[in-house]
């Protein structure tokens, strides 16, 4: 995303909101897993790096063949 572009900033607590808990948020800022601002006490996190960070852990689902189903035993004659 381009500096001139503003973002919203998220507090911890809105961004705990979209990336699953508060605790979550400030183990990524402390581990420096995710990009953050901090002004003198107070750090936040740009809106859209929140959802960049979701959508960079989306797993696809592996589409299901069909399978045929075999008789793992013979019937009784």
């Amino acid at each position: 995303m381009s500096e001139t572009t503003l973002d919203r900033l998220l507090t911890v607590r809105q961004a705990g909101e979209l990336l699953g808990g508060e605790r979550y948020v400030r183990r990524l800022i402390e581990e420096r897993r995710i990009e953050y601002v901090k002004d003198d006490r107070r750090v936040f996190i740009r809106e859209s790096v929140a959802v960049a960070y979701v959508a960079a852990r989306v797993v696809q689902p592996i589409p299901r063949r069909r399978q045929l189903r075999q008789r793992r035993y013979r019937r009784a004659a």
